[in-house]
């Protein structure tokens, strides 16, 4: 399955993007006091870790331009479920910053919820508002919900 981000609608009443599948939007900014957060949910893990991933590159209002757009392969194991969360969204982060592009399609696929595989579409950022200095472990925990997963995510500014 391959999810485009401009297939998604906004809303008008919270900051966050709605699929209309599930009871709740897939993610929404959360107060924090000196940090920035997310609350994600998904109906499955791969589904929690694309609104993961999308949810951040709103957060961070990173806008693709014009321009090539390239097709690669993107490989993560980690030794639980929330690191690999982490790891996927730190190497969005590590392309980001270090390659200036951002991405606009993720088919992920996940193995023994500890290998993850994503196919990715990248394209050069022409817009970055605000910078995501890292993804953090602070009280990350993927907890079962009544729609499904739901994690919330500290990001580092």
């Amino acid at each position: 399955m391959i999810i485009i981000i401009r297939q998604y609608a906004k809303t008008t009443t919270t900051n966050s993007y709605y699929t209309g599948s599930m009871k709740k939007p897939p993610f929404e900014e959360i107060e924090h006091t000196a940090d920035l957060a997310l609350r994600v949910r998904g109906a499955d893990y791969v589904d929690l870790l694309r609104n993961a991933a999308l949810g951040m590159l709103q957060l961070s209002g990173v806008r693709p331009c014009a321009g090539p757009i390239l097709k690669r392969t993107i490989e993560i194991q980690a030794t639980d479920r929330e690191s690999l969360l982490v790891a996927w969204l730190e190497e969005l982060l590590f392309v980001i910053e270090t390659r200036e592009m951002t991405f606009t399609s993720f088919d992920l696929h996940i193995k023994n919820d500890l290998q993850l595989s994503a196919n990715v579409q990248e394209a050069p950022i022409e817009t970055l508002m605000k910078h995501i200095k890292a993804v953090t472990f602070h009280d990350l925990k993927i907890s079962q919900s009544e729609d499904g997963l739901e994690v919330t995510i500290v990001f580092d500014v």
